[in-house]
C-alpha cells in the first residue's frame, strides 16, 4: 500500500505540473487530488521536493531495467532518454525551477550506475583499483550527463537517437583504453 500512495502522489504531481509551475503546487493540492490526509503525505515525503527526487529516482530505476553491461549500455541510455522525454512537462518544469539539482542528481545517479556496470565488466581480470574504476565511471558520467542536460535545456527537441549514436561512437573503445591506460601505469 505504501508504494501505491507514493505512485499516486507522483501521478498527481505530474498532472499538476501540466497546469502550473512546481513552486505553485501545494501539498494540499496533491492530497486533495488523491484523497489522502496531509499526514499521509508527510509519512512518505518531507516536502514536495522530496517527492520530486523520489519520482526521478523511481522512474530512472525502472528505465534502466538492468541494462548496465557493455553490450546493453546503449539500450540503458536510450531508456533514460525515453523516460526523460516521456516525462517532458515534469522534467522541464522541475528543471526550470530552483530544484534543478533534483534532475541533475537523478541523472548523475542513473548514468553513474549505468557506466559503473560497464567499467566493472571491462575491468574484470585487470589490476585496476576500485578508486580508478570509480574515476573512469565518474569521468564518463559527467560527460554523458552534461550532454543530456544540454538536450533538456534546449527543450528536448533534438533526436535523442542521434545523440546516443554520437555518444556510442565517442565511447567505443574509450572505456577499455582508459582501463588499459591505468593498468599500464601500474606496471
Amino acid at each position: 500500500m505504501s508504494n501505491l500512495t507514493k505512485l499516486a502522489l507522483e501521478q498527481s504531481l505530474k498532472r499538476f505540473l501540466l497546469k502550473k509551475p512546481l513552486d505553485k503546487i501545494t501539498i494540499k493540492d496533491l492530497t486533495d487530488d488523491i484523497g489522502i490526509s496531509r499526514m499521509s503525505f508527510y509519512y512518505h515525503f518531507k516536502d514536495i521536493y522530496d517527492l520530486v527526487e523520489w519520482s526521478c529516482i523511481y522512474d530512472a530505476t525502472n528505465a534502466l531495467k538492468g541494462n548496465k553491461t557493455y553490450d546493453t549500455w546503449q539500450e540503458g541510455l536510450t531508456s533514460i532518454f525515453e523516460a526523460v522525454l516521456q516525462n517532458k512537462p515534469f522534467i522541464l518544469n522541475v528543471y526550470h525551477t530552483t530544484t534543478q539539482d533534483s534532475i541533475e542528481r537523478f541523472l548523475f545517479t542513473t548514468v553513474h550506475d549505468l557506466i559503473l556496470g560497464v567499467v566493472r565488466e571491462k575491468a574484470q581480470g585487470t589490476n585496476i583499483t576500485e578508486e580508478q574504476i570509480q574515476f573512469i565511471a565518474n569521468f564518463y558520467k559527467y560527460s554523458f550527463v552534461g550532454i543530456m542536460l544540454d538536450w533538456i535545456q534546449k527543450g528536448m527537441y533534438e533526436d535523442y537517437h542521434e545523440i546516443i549514436y554520437n555518444m556510442a561512437n565517442t565511447l567505443h573503445g574509450s572505456i577499455a583504453n582508459s582501463i588499459s591506460n591505468f593498468t599500464n601505469e601500474a606496471k
